[in-house]
C-alpha cells in the first residue's frame, strides 16, 4: 500500500514548500539569504488592533467555542466597510460569512459548490488555491488568459460554448497574485454580463485590495457592479492590509446562496476564528486607517527601490500598480533554465530567494514573482547580489544542483 491517496496525487510539490526547502538548505550551511520569495508581510500588526486583542484575551469569556461564520460585529464590520469603499450595501446576516483567511474560505466553497465532472475556469498563471482548492474538492481546472481584457471575455464564451459539462463558476483575482495586474469596472461591467447571460458563478479574491500605488487608480470591487451579486462571491483578507497574516481573519462576501453553501460547509468544519482575534479584526476596520496609508507608502517606497535597482543592473522589471510583488520575466540568456531553475540559480549564486513562476501555472513559467518583504537596507543587499549575478556568466547549470521543472 505504497500508492499516494488518490487525491494527493493530483497535487504538485507546493511551490512555496520547495522554495523554503532551497532557503532552508542554504541557510544550514550559513549563508544569509534575502528572503523574497513568500508573500509573508514583515511589518507588525498596528498597536491599537494588537492592544484590542490583548483586552478581549483577558475577559474568559472570549475562550469558548466562537461563532463558525464569524461573531455579529465583526460581519457588520465587513458590510461597512464595503459600504465606505464600494458603495456597496451587504446584509451582515445573509450575505457575509468570516473565514480563517481567505485561502481557507476559497478551498472550503469549492467543496461546497463542486463535485467530480465540474469544470472551473482559472487564469494561468494564478495563486494556487484559486486552481487546486477546486481540484481538492475532485473538479477540472480550465485555464484561460491571466489578463483583464477582451481575450480573457473571448475565452470565457469559448469556455461556455465549448465545454461539456458547462463550467459552473471562473475565478478572477485583481490585484492579481502573482501578476500584480489590476482589472477595471468596465472590465468588470462586461464580465458581470457574460456571467450573469451563461449562469456563471463569480468567485472573486480580492486579497489586495488595498496595496495601489495609484490613486487615480484604485482597484474595485466586482461587486460594485449592477447586478453581481446575482452571480458572486468575494473573498477579502485581514493579512496584507493590516499587517495580520498569522492572525488567520477573511472574509467572504456576496451571493446569498453561495455564502449560505460556504457557511454550512464551515459549521461542520470549524467554530470559527479565536473570539478575540475577531474582536480585534473589527478593531481594525472600524478604528483609524492611518496604518493602511502607512503601510501602502512603506511597499511603494520598496518598490521603487526595487525596480530601480534591477533596471540599473540589467533586468528590465515592470513596476506594480498594486499588490506587493513584481512579476519579474526572466532575462533572455537564461530562459531556457525555466523559473525554477533559475530560481536555484538565482539562490546559489546571488543569495536571494524568489518564487518560480511555474508554481503559480505553467504559463508563468517565464517569470519568477518577487515579494516587498525585506526592508530598503535588505531590498540595497538584494541588489547587489543580484547585479553581481548578472554580471557574471551564470547562465549554466547550478552546482551541485539538479535544475529541473519539479
Amino acid at each position: 500500500m505504497t500508492e499516494e491517496f488518490h487525491r494527493i496525487r493530483r497535487l504538485p510539490p507546493y511551490v512555496f514548500a520547495e522554495v523554503n526547502g532551497a532557503k532552508a538548505k542554504a541557510r544550514g550551511a550559513g549563508e544569509d539569504i534575502v528572503d523574497l520569495g513568500m508573500g509573508n508581510p514583515d511589518s507588525p500588526t498596528p498597536p491599537h488592533i494588537v492592544a484590542k486583542l490583548v483586552e478581549a484575551v483577558q475577559d474568559p469569556r472570549t475562550h469558548r467555542y466562537s461563532m463558525s461564520k464569524g461573531i455579529p460585529g465583526l460581519r457588520k464590520a465587513l458590510a461597512g466597510y464595503y459600504a465606505r469603499r464600494f458603495g456597496v450595501k451587504l446584509d451582515p446576516e445573509t450575505e457575509v460569512v468570516a473565514t480563517l483567511g481567505s485561502k481557507e474560505g476559497l478551498a472550503n466553497l469549492a467543496q461546497a459548490i463542486s463535485s467530480p465532472g465540474d469544470t472551473i475556469l482559472v487564469p494561468n498563471p494564478s495563486y494556487p488555491i484559486h486552481q487546486f482548492g477546486f481540484i481538492i474538492a475532485g473538479a477540472s481546472a480550465r485555464s484561460i488568459p491571466y489578463t483583464p481584457d477582451d481575450n480573457m471575455l473571448s475565452a470565457i464564451d469559448r469556455a461556455v460554448r465549448h465545454s461539456v459539462p458547462k463550467p459552473t463558476a471562473l475565478i478572477v483575482n485583481f490585484p492579481s497574485n502573482p501578476t500584480a495586474l489590476l482589472a477595471s469596472r468596465e472590465f468588470y461591467r462586461e464580465l458581470v454580463a457574460m456571467a450573469r447571460k451563461h449562469e456563471l458563478f463569480i468567485l472573486s479574491d480580492l486579497a489586495y485590495a488595498e496595496l495601489y500605488y495609484d490613486e487615480n487608480n484604485i482597484p474595485p470591487s466586482v461587486l460594485e457592479i449592477p447586478g453581481a451579486k446575482e452571480v458572486t462571491v468575494e473573498f477579502t483578507s485581514m493579512s496584507k492590509t493590516y499587517n495580520m497574516p498569522g492572525w488567520r481573519m477573511g472574509f467572504a462576501a456576496g451571493n446569498p446562496r453561495l455564502i449560505a453553501a460556504l457557511a454550512r460547509v464551515k459549521s461542520y468544519l470549524d467554530y470559527g476564528a479565536f473570539t478575540p482575534i475577531q474582536v480585534a479584526a473589527v478593531a481594525a476596520l472600524n478604528g483609524p486607517q492611518d496604518c493602511v496609508a502607512e503601510m501602502r507608502e512603506l511597499y511603494r517606497k520598496r518598490r521603487d527601490v526595487l525596480v530601480k535597482g534591477l533596471h540599473a543592473a540589467g533586468w528590465q522589471v515592470p513596476s506594480p500598480e498594486a499588490s506587493m510583488f513584481l512579476w519579474a520575466p526572466i532575462p533572455d540568456r537564461f530562459r531556457h533554465l525555466g523559473s525554477v531553475g533559475f530560481s536555484k540559480l538565482l539562490l546559489e549564486k546571488a543569495r536571494v530567494a524568489v518564487a518560480p513562476g511555474l508554481g503559480f501555472g505553467e504559463h508563468g513559467d517565464e517569470h519568477v514573482r518577487i515579494a516587498l518583504v525585506e526592508n530598503e537596507h535588505r531590498i540595497r543587499q538584494a541588489l547587489r547580489g543580484i547585479k553581481g549575478f548578472l554580471a557574471a556568466d551564470n547562465a549554466g547549470p547550478v552546482d551541485g544542483m539538479e535544475v529541473d521543472a519539479a
